[in-house]
């Protein structure tokens, strides 16, 4: 039937905007056809949740790897390229919507590639313009860290860390240079006031590749309707991040309550790699997350619901209009997934319960794909690369 949510959902091109799934690939020589195991994205999750595309997100922990974070990144680029390598008949890489496009017409998987956070390329172009000739085609501009050339909205309080009131002047060279590469500006994570810098700086649409509405949990990580009105102004998208602390403010207070606890579990897991002076892989904080939750939390904070991460999307879909609305949803980036979404295979659901909110098919194949598809196209239109 045509509004039939489970032919709706299958009959889109569905892209998200964000997943840390390639430190599994590094650390855990984990493979991408294998059982999900902890995780939350794989090949054949992908396929049962008709997810056409991904953006892999390419993150450098900053503590973990400092003096090393070129090293960490093309570590990570090598091990998606990789998976590749090994997947020749299901998975492909993706340089532009028309190859999304094209692998979604041959039924592979297409691999899009993303950096998070701007320390990667070292306050250095070159590493930028290096990393678009391997493929990455957005760049988070800054992580929970501040970094040389951006503010970060995760350590404004941090009296220690140097700051630049947003974007220093080398950080709006980077951000014209990205405009000029047809490099995608991701304006997650970045402090407010880096956005409004952004925003007056670059002359190609933005993204937020994995942020809610502040409106509705009042986390720094999440856009301001004011920030959301601007992004659609500028023509650009805004996806949705499913973690529940972004999502659900109650689910975020009792989370951040245990911080204390946590710590303590983390710390006893992780002192074999102190001991021996070697970085933590970020699986470690996962699995002390998870193990926490399950032991001692899971009867005390149950899971957010599903209809949390919904009205985030209805959310920003009211406010900066469906054609700037999408989804990024931050898989393998954080330990504990709302409640009904288990993996990549549950994307059907948010798909039924926005058309049980009055969305019609073609609002949906935007906000599942189309929008974000449209702006990669729109950025590399204007780009001035010879």
């Amino acid at each position: 039937m045509k509004n039939d949510p489970e032919n709706i959902h299958a009959s889109a091109l569905v892209i998200d905007g964000h997943a840390d799934t390639p430190q599994r690939f590094v650390d855990e020589a984990w493979n991408f056809s294998d059982p999900l195991g902890s995780g939350m994205l794989n090949l054949e999750s992908a396929r049962t949740g008709n997810l056409a595309a991904e953006f892999f997100a390419i993150w450098v922990e900053p503590k973990e790897w400092h003096g090393r974070f070129a090293h960490r990144t093309l570590q990570l680029l090598d091990g998606v390229y990789r998976q590749l390598k090994s997947h020749p008949d299901s998975m492909r890489l993706g340089l532009t919507p028309e190859d999304v496009v094209r692998a979604h017409r041959d039924k592979v998987f297409c691999v899009l590639l993303g950096i998070e956070g701007g320390h990667s390329i070292e306050a250095n172009l070159g590493l930028l313009r290096m990393y678009y000739q391997l493929g990455v085609r957005y760049m988070t501009l800054t992580w929970s860290n501040s970094n040389e050339w951006a503010d970060s909205s995760g350590d404004l309080d941090d009296t220690h860390i140097s700051h630049h009131g947003g974007l220093s002047d080398f950080g709006r060279d980077v951000v014209r240079e990205m405009n000029r590469l047809g490099m995608m500006i991701d304006v997650s994570h970045t402090a407010d006031t880096t956005f409004w810098q952004v925003l007056q700086t670059t002359h190609a649409p933005v993204i937020a590749s994995h942020s809610s509405a502040r409106a509705l949990t009042d986390s720094a990580r999440n856009l301001t309707d004011e920030q959301l009105r601007a992004v659609a102004t500028n023509d650009g998208v805004v996806m949705v991040n499913f973690y529940p602390a972004f999502i659900d403010a109650a689910w975020r207070d009792g989370w951040s309550s245990t911080k204390a606890e946590r710590d303590a579990l983390y710390a006893a897991k992780t002192k074999s790699y102190r001991d021996r002076g070697d970085p933590v892989p970020y699986d470690a904080s996962m699995s002390a997350d998870r193990q926490y939750y399950a032991d001692f939390l899971k009867d005390k904070l149950p899971l957010a619901p599903l209809s949390a991460l919904i009205d985030h999307i209805d959310h920003v879909a009211q406010v900066a209009g469906i054609d700037h609305v999408g989804l990024g949803s931050d898989f393998d980036g954080f330990p504990i997934l709302p409640e009904g979404l288990q993996s990549a295979a549950d994307l059907p659901k948010i798909t039924a319960a926005l058309l049980e909110r009055g969305y019609h098919p073609g609002q949906l194949k935007k906000l599942l794909g189309g929008n974000l598809l449209r702006v990669f196209g729109a950025v590399q239109a204007k780009a001035t690369i010879a």
